[in-house]
């Protein structure tokens, strides 16, 4: 929710978007509204499923979407065909509100074949590089592993993780553009180095809890504490 520094709303498909649609709420999507209450603009991370609602309740609550951030590129975050079933998203999105998407660069281009979107609709991004929203900073943060362009979103003590980093859990490296070797520096070396008291809001609700922090992450998620690679690829079954 909000607070005095931030306006945050942490949103899950099939509870309070995407209510009646059939397959949202099995695939347990979360999406953001997080923003600057000064400037009352507002970024929404991975908009899918439904942006309708997405919208009207920043609208709701007296802000304006003037962006949108992209995890990676997958149909359940971003739109397009899920095995069949086809998922609003970014497009929707551009229909309603002319914004720039924010996408990591060596994620670009799957994001443009996946959801049919234009060079002119994105704004690349590489890691290490911040987005000011008013007095909000968003860090952006590349974490290959999942998809090639995978990124998290670091704002203040927050940190929007998509599907690099679930409670107690990580991405899957098995899909198209996997990496399990990226996967492992992605979550030890560089997650893992985030303050221990950084809260973590993962892509998907498939752990025991919406949120957990780094210092948690580390004491009860067995990806995050895998000393070595071999170890890794052992865990990989490699």
């Amino acid at each position: 929710m909000a607070d005095e520094e931030i306006y945050f709303r942490q949103l899950l498909a099939g509870r309070q978007v995407a209510q009646v649609h059939p397959v949202a709420g099995q695939m347990a999507n979360y999406m953001y509204l997080l923003g600057d209450p000064g400037s009352r603009q507002a970024l929404i991370v991975d908009p899918a499923w439904d942006v309708e609602s997405l919208l009207e309740i920043a609208r709701q609550d007296d802000y304006q979407i003037v962006g949108a951030l992209v995890t990676h590129y997958h149909p359940d975050h971003v739109g397009g065909d899920l095995w069949g079933v086809q998922v609003e998203g970014v497009t929707r999105l551009l229909e309603s509100v002319a914004v720039p998407l924010y996408v990591n660069k060596n994620e670009a281009e799957g994001l443009k074949q996946v959801t049919g979107v234009a060079d002119s609709d994105l704004k690349k991004v590489d890691d290490g590089d911040s987005l000011e929203l008013g007095a909000l900073s968003i860090d952006f943060l590349h974490t290959p592993g999942h998809t090639p362009g995978s990124q998290c979103f670091l704002v203040g003590d927050r940190l929007v993780a998509g599907d690099t980093l679930f409670v107690q859990g990580c991405g899957r490296v098995d899909l198209p553009g996997g990496n399990p070797d990226q996967m492992y520096y992605s979550l030890t070396q560089k997650l893992a180095k985030l303050p221990p008291d950084t809260v973590l809001y993962p892509g998907h609700h498939y752990g025991p809890t919406e949120t957990s922090t780094i210092g948690d992450e580390l004491e009860q998620n067995v990806y995050m504490r895998v000393r070595s690679l071999d170890d890794w690829q052992h865990l990989m079954g490699r």
